[in-house]
């Protein structure tokens, strides 16, 4: 190979500057040099032609520092290489991990592949090939560890909000048509709500990072936590608990003058003002635009910082439920739902809790246009011992409409008027299909609408 390349210089006329031969001999010299591996930026332009020049210069440290075009240009020409060049230049600073990741609030995304928290969470929780591992990271980043928007859950969280809330919502009230108002505000808070994601999100086995940044694995669930209530605000003593308040909110209500005067919120009220839950909806950046005069209390408010574990955990399995309807669709966020929501068992029968049973039997019967009800005796035991047992049951005419026992016949009266009212509210039928379920070659029949519970 080396032999190729021994030239005779015996064979250049010397009345002919060595220049002159840029053609013939760049090009020779580049091949070889193309063949050793040399580095030519240090040779002289008289030797290489313009065209056999490096074309572009790019250091192994390229994040830091660009290419000058003048030196390049300098390089390429027939005069003398500059004093310093490039390199020297840039072996006096010494350069930047592109790997250290200390400085970000939380992981880049980048970093997922190589977690094997995240893919085995990915693949314990079976979810679809298409969510990829970027998204379910970004899922585990909370708004108070990255306050980009671009790079935490806020947006995702709010979108599995209204997907959790639509279908708990559609399953709960086509099973249970007649169910009254409050209790289905306690069955939704039952399957969906901040303590039932928090044991979800624990169940799964995600562990939460002692403090969020960008070194930290991104199988972390990563969050600032808000400081215990009697922990002292910045070595002053002064507890966080005694600290004075900010004033209430008072939702995003039209009147919320009528909470400081101690008015009651009715359960149609909450339907329209409140969230899911029946709570109170916090207020947010557009609730701020409206009512200039909010933002007084919002330095206070951030001071206080942080979030809890069980918010962090819940803006979680939000986002997680948004980041698959968007990735994998409606069908597969819905079976998500099915598998981790809605499997869950719950003993609606539980949430009842009657003050006055008998009186709402009878206004029940009145509505409805049944008979009176009457309680009678069907059995009893024990009248004269201690422990007596009274079996007494509600009759509407002919019809029975609830059995209850107990110790005394107020007490089996009281119970009997109580089945008849579960009786009545926990009526579901045979087939229960969803809305969510329709399609075009099977649309959605309409079902049953009751007309709500019993007012006293």
């Amino acid at each position: 190979m080396q032999r190729c390349f021994n030239i005779n210089t015996r064979d250049i006329p010397k009345e002919q500057p060595l220049s002159n031969w840029g053609g013939t001999w760049g090009s020779i010299v580049s091949s070889y040099v193309y063949m050793k591996g040399l580095r030519l930026l240090r040779w002289s332009g008289s030797v290489l032609s313009p065209h056999t020049g490096p074309c572009c210069f790019t250091h192994k440290y390229q994040y830091p520092y660009r290419a000058q075009s003048f030196n390049l240009l300098r390089l390429q020409s027939s005069a003398a290489v500059p004093i310093r060049t490039i390199s020297e230049l840039e072996d006096d600073i010494e350069p930047q991990d592109p790997t250290d990741y200390t400085h970000l609030p939380s992981p880049p995304p980048s970093s997922a592949h190589s977690s094997a928290r995240l893919s085995a969470l990915h693949a314990r929780l079976v979810l679809p090939p298409r969510l990829p591992l970027q998204t379910l990271a970004r899922c585990l980043v909370d708004h108070s560890a990255d306050t980009n928007s671009d790079f935490n859950n806020a947006s995702l969280s709010i979108l599995g909000y209204d997907l959790l809330g639509y279908y708990t919502s559609e399953a709960i009230l086509c099973r249970y048509p007649r169910l009254p108002t409050e209790v289905t505000f306690a069955a939704m808070y039952a399957y969906c709500g901040p303590k039932t994601l928090a044991a979800m999100t624990r169940e799964w086995g995600v562990e939460v990072a002692a403090s969020p940044g960008g070194e930290v694995d991104p199988g972390f669930l990563q969050c600032f936590r808000q400081e215990a209530g009697n922990a002292s605000v910045n070595g002053t003593g002064i507890q966080f608990k005694d600290r004075p308040k900010v004033a209430q909110d008072f939702s995003t209500r039209p009147n919320p003058e009528q909470q400081i005067r101690g008015w009651r919120r009715g359960a149609s009220s909450k339907t329209v003002y409140d969230d899911y839950f029946g709570d109170e909806i916090k207020r947010n950046a557009t609730d701020y635009a409206e009512r200039p005069e909010l933002r007084a209390e919002e330095p206070q408010r951030k001071a206080e910082g942080g979030v809890t574990l069980e918010q962090a955990s819940t803006g979680f399995v939000r986002a997680l439920m948004g980041a698959v309807y968007l990735h994998a669709g409606k069908k597969a966020a819905y079976n998500f739902f099915k598998a981790h929501i809605l499997s869950r068992h719950l003993d609606v029968s539980k949430l009842f809790e009657f003050r006055k049973p008998t009186m709402d039997l009878s206004r029940l019967c009145a509505r409805e246009g049944f008979e009176s009800p009457v309680a009678r005796i069907l059995g009893e035991t024990g009248r004269e011992s201690r422990h007596p047992v009274f079996v007494v049951g509600v009759f509407a005419g002919k019809d029975k409409l609830g059995e209850g026992s107990g110790s005394s016949l107020d007490e089996a009266r009281v119970r009997a008027a109580v089945g008849a009212l579960k009786g009545w509210y926990l009526y579901s039928p045979l087939e229960v299909r969803v809305p969510s379920e329709a399609t075009v070659g099977k649309p959605w029949k309409p079902l049953l609408v009751d007309g709500g519970e019993v007012v006293v």
